[in-house]
């Protein structure tokens, strides 16, 4: 049997044998550096941490670009920590799922101490606190959702442990983010030393999110006194301290029974996951698609390792607005709201599956290169047209990634002004396009309204995914019945009006009629969903 930890791994020939690529470092050598001089600190200790940027600097230290490894720190729920981190001394697997149904196995390494970010263990925030005073630190990176850096409650309300770090300062920080600060104030306190703090959180401007949680504990404390004045300026000297936007994105779901068997065979024992106190469910190995970007604002004022050698891309902050905006607006998320809509009409419980279906895959291909591309804006860091290409021909087909279109369905409402407002805005304002010859994208939102309706193309009740305006629409869409379409466009023109929900009024931009008329063949009757999408398409030749 094989065992995930130090003295495990010392038979390294019977791991490759079974096809584990394995860290070719001196790990005692490289701990020992680490420990020493520590260079990137990182918070949130979860799946994708350990299946990106931990699996990236194990190659930076197998080709020697790197002499020192990652401290991982947990905030949320020490006992993936204590309960999976340190019993395999810091190790993982990583199987790497690829498109062509081929895995990669790896051990990685990379992460050479772990560490929990509770302020009322002693040790534990002493050994964080001796980090942030030490020169060599150069960056601490986040990955602990966007959630993570808000100060208030779903109320609006500000979290009761919030409120007492305000009036109790950094000695005694309680919330995640206060204790961040403090570890921040002792880098202050230790002679106003540089560093980054880089979000790695897959949400807009991550950046300045860190930044407004962390400078609202710096102003309270330094103006009542609890933190020194100076301790605000610094946080706002971005000669001193930068907060960089970043875009990331890589699909690692939770760890999967199957490939925890293929493990099993392999003769890997104790690899049974942990569901903690708290609910995360963690395990020895990670599992991850094979495509992976993150693309970085360049702003660190204490320096970094060549990190764009292991396929990290550093720009300016504009840059990475604009990945952002491709991907959200064009090249991913829209076609993966098309397939979510379209999924749950159609019976799907894969998105994988929706790519071999004629039509589904013709109506994702229009929608991003026919109706996107022509106005996207091209980053220059990223091609759009090769990001969908990967999108529809490796990583949306890739059978390993579990993901549903009901999942994806989930608050719909919130996504449509964000994933196709900015293609019919552009569409709208060019002197050259209209929106209103815009064709699949009207489908898409004529699906969403049929999609509302609860009943699936062979007139089969399902549940709807959780969305916060279901209540506000069920009025309207109650008024639709299926095999009849009167009173249609009455019923619905309340939703198409409404510029919270699409972006744009679409009857404004013309658009409104072409989404009444295919929402009028959708409900015609059973079936009348797939012949809408075959009449429709057929058209596109």
């Amino acid at each position: 049997m094989m065992t995930l930890n130090e003295k495990g791994l010392e038979n390294r020939a019977e791991w490759k044998e079974k096809g584990y690529e394995l860290p070719e470092f001196d790990r005692k050598k490289v701990l020992a550096a680490t420990k020493e001089a520590p260079f990137w600190v990182h918070f949130g200790a979860g799946n994708l941490f350990r299946a990106f940027q931990a699996n990236v600097v194990q190659r930076l230290l197998n080709e020697g670009v790197l002499d020192r490894g990652l401290v991982a720190v947990e905030g949320f729920d020490y006992e993936i920590v204590e309960k999976m981190y340190r019993p395999h001394d810091d190790l993982h697997i990583l199987v790497t799922l690829k498109a062509d149904g081929s895995i990669e196995k790896t051990v990685v390494g990379s992460i050479l101490e772990s560490c929990v970010l509770d302020s009322e263990n002693g040790a534990e925030f002493q050994r964080l606190k001796d980090m942030f005073q030490k020169d060599s630190l150069q960056m601490a990176t986040f990955t602990i959702t966007e959630k993570g850096y808000s100060l208030t409650d779903g109320r609006g309300e500000m979290l009761s442990s919030v409120e007492k770090d305000f009036k109790a300062g950094p000695e005694k920080a309680m919330s995640y983010i206060g204790k961040v600060a403090s570890l921040l104030y002792e880098r202050y306190q230790s002679g106003k030393k540089p560093i980054a703090m880089v979000s790695m959180d897959n949400c807009s401007h991550n950046g300045d999110k860190l930044y407004a949680a962390v400078h609202a504990f710096a102003k309270e404390w330094s103006q009542n006194a609890l933190a020194e004045e100076g301790f605000l300026e610094y946080i706002e000297d971005k000669e001193k301290v930068t907060f960089p936007w970043t875009m990331i994105d890589k699909i690692t779901p939770r760890p999967d029974v199957s490939v925890e068997e293929i493990l099993k065979k392999d003769g890997i024992e104790g690899l049974e996951p942990v569901i903690t106190s708290k609910n995360t469910y963690v395990a020895p190995f990670v599992n991850a698609e094979e495509c992976e970007y993150l693309v970085i604002e360049d702003a660190f004022p204490a320096g970094r390792p060549g990190l764009e050698k292991g396929g990290f891309l550093f720009t300016d902050r504009e840059t990475v607005d604009k990945v952002e905006k491709m991907k959200v607006c064009t090249c991913l998320n829209p076609l993966h709201t098309a397939l979510a809509i379209f999924g749950c009409l159609l019976g799907y419980r894969k998105i994988s599956e929706e790519m071999k279906d004629e039509e589904l895959k013709k109506l994702v291909e229009i929608i991003g290169y026919g109706e996107g591309l022509p106005v996207v804006v091209d980053p220059g860091i990223l091609d759009p047209k090769e990001f969908i290409d990967t999108v529809l021909h490796v990583r949306i087909p890739n059978p390993f990634m579990p993901d549903t279109p009901q999942r994806i369905a989930t608050d719909t409402s919130q996504k449509l002004a964000i994933r196709f407002g900015g293609t019919i805005k552009a569409y709208h304002a060019s002197e050259t396009l209209a929106a209103s010859d815009l064709e699949m994208i009207p489908l898409v939102f004529a699906g969403w309204l049929r999609y509302l309706m609860a009943v699936d193309d062979e007139g089969t009740p399902f549940e709807l995914s959780p969305d916060p305006l279901s209540e506000t629409l069920r009025p309207y869409i109650g008024r639709l019945k299926l095999g009849s379409q009167d009173g249609v466009e009455e019923a619905v023109r309340p939703i198409l009006e409404n510029k919270t929900i699409f972006g744009v009024d679409l009857y404004e931009t013309g658009m409104a009629q072409n989404v009444c008329g295919y929402l009028c063949e959708m409900i015609d009757g059973t079936g009348a969903v797939r012949k809408t999408l075959k009449d429709a398409l057929g058209k596109k030749g």
